[in-house]
């Protein structure tokens, strides 16, 4: 009855890992290459994560 009420944790790691790539962007359209790729390498992590969750979620 209540988990109606929970929020789905894939869609706050979608959001935060669009956010990862936006903040990638802009790093290199500044010319900061080095955050561009620890940004970017976060961003993947966090994709990793979601792509586990989505697949314990299925299976």
């Amino acid at each position: 009855m209540f988990s109606l009420f929970k929020k789905d944790p894939i869609k706050k790691l979608e959001k935060t890992y669009l956010v990862k790539l936006e903040q990638a962007m802009h790093a290199q359209r500044k010319g900061d290459i080095k955050s561009y790729s620890m940004i970017t390498a976060e961003a993947e992590d966090i994709q990793a994560q979601i792509t586990a969750m989505q697949q314990s979620k299925q299976g």
